[in-house]
């Protein structure tokens, strides 16, 4: 018989499905011919309505001779972070419910790889993330030399002035390396490029409701994908306070999430 907290899982496996479909739902009858160009640009979103408006007037609407369309995931919410993403004219999925940014780039991944992209680039809403260095982050994916590109504050600037969070990014890129043999610098940056067709594999294996930047990393590199860095700025937020909470409970969480992931990865022992 299934334990207390196994039958809690399921239960809220299940509520989080039935917001994902309402959501799908609204989605495919505004977009119900939707066919997406070479690269998606997706953002998720949650309660950014001062923030992302700045973010999306900077997209490129191309990138390495590329067509770019931009994708926003509104993560529930109860501001006005929809109506703006809207007005600038990104193709925006609502979920009616906050389920967490790990179950949102879910849902962006697969919307994207389900309507056709090739290329997958995530930027955070916040503005912390420079949609002008986009073409960077494409072209090793363009020129075949990687699968995924992880942007790199340090190898690039870090204008954010957070010492802490600093020195946690150092802390994390040497953990995630010695786990998994890789030689990251930034292994918490949610600048990322992605090819369509590593996302379709790895899809199946992620779980995190938040703090996904790791999962999927670590996930990526035991299924033998190719995953490279290039250097970026990290601004600051352009204007109110990180969701992600303080620096101690942060670290907490993320490193939870990397051991955990590590030992579910080399449980499977597999690659592709």
């Amino acid at each position: 018989m299934p334990s207390v907290s196994d039958r809690n899982a399921a239960r809220l496996g299940e509520l989080q499905r039935l917001v994902v479909d309402l959501g799908r739902r609204d989605f495919d009858a505004r977009h119900p011919d939707l066919k997406l160009p070479p690269v998606a640009a997706l953002v998720c979103a949650y309660e950014e309505e001062q923030n992302i408006g700045p973010v999306l007037e900077r997209m490129p609407s191309h990138a390495c001779g590329l067509e770019v369309a931009t994708v926003v995931v509104v993560d529930g919410g109860h501001d006005a972070t929809g109506a703006v993403a809207r007005g600038a004219g990104a193709i925006t999925f609502e979920l009616p419910v906050n389920l967490g940014h790990g179950v949102a780039l879910r849902v962006g991944y697969d919307l994207c790889v389900r309507h056709g992209a090739q290329y997958v680039v995530t930027l955070d809403a916040d503005g912390q993330n420079d949609p002008a260095e986009m073409e960077r982050m494409l072209e090793p994916l363009v020129a075949d030399a990687a699968d995924f590109v992880v942007a790199s504050r340090r190898l690039g600037e870090d204008r954010s002035g957070d010492r802490y969070r600093q020195a946690g990014v150092v802390f994390f890129a040497r953990l995630v390396n010695l786990l998994t043999g890789a030689r990251m610098t930034d292994t918490s940056n949610g600048y990322r490029a992605l090819r369509a067709s590593m996302l379709a594999d790895v899809l199946p294996f992620l779980q995190q409701d938040q703090y996904q930047t790791a999962e999927l990393l670590i996930t990526s590199l035991s299924r033998g994908w190719r995953v490279t860095e290039r250097p970026t700025v990290w601004h600051e937020r352009l204007s109110g306070a990180s969701k992600k909470g303080g620096n101690f409970l942060y670290g907490f969480r993320y490193a939870a999430v990397v051991l955990g992931t590590w030992r579910r990865r080399r449980g499977a022992g597999g690659r592709r």
